[in-house]
């Protein structure tokens, strides 16, 4: 199992970068993660918003490959409790995917070849967030998610 987190954009802000490698450290190494930042759109003030989509959309779906279950990190996606959210992933992995490729998209959200692209949508809050802090809260949630499947004590319930 592979679990991939592709994010648009650098993760800039030091205390946030050094909390988001903490948490990926503790991730198990046997899900093989990994978090990939795609470089900023260039000339993004030359560019309607739907153009910065679609460029942002290229630079994503080189990135995944036909068979990967693609889940959006999107603001109208399905919410969930960190319990609901780690037994999604376990239903995951029993039905043998083989990678996981959850995806923070730009400023403006994703474009409509990204909707259709997905398999899944997860919002994490029905709050604003900057990417750069979604990074962080995913990445933790995904700890979670792996503590609570293992029965560690991590979460409290």
């Amino acid at each position: 199992m592979q679990i991939s987190l592709l994010c648009v954009g650098q993760t800039d802000e030091n205390q946030i970068k050094q909390l988001i490698e903490k948490y990926e450290k503790r991730l198990p190494s046997h899900y093989n993660f990994n978090r990939i930042e795609l470089p900023d759109i260039k000339n993004r003030k030359n560019l309607t918003i739907e153009q910065q989509k679609l460029q942002e959309e290229k630079l994503i779906l080189e990135k995944i490959k036909s068979g990967d279950f693609v889940i959006l990190l999107d603001e109208n996606g399905k919410t969930m409790s960190s319990l609901k959210f780690a037994n999604f992933l376990n239903q995951q992995f029993v039905s043998m995917t083989q990678h996981l490729v959850f995806v923070i998209g730009g400023p403006y959200g994703f474009s409509q070849g990204m909707y259709q692209r997905s398999n899944y949508k997860i919002s994490l809050s029905a709050m604003t967030f900057t990417h750069q802090m979604v990074r962080l809260f995913f990445v933790e949630q995904l700890y979670r998610a792996f503590t609570i499947l293992q029965g560690k004590s991590y979460h409290h319930e």
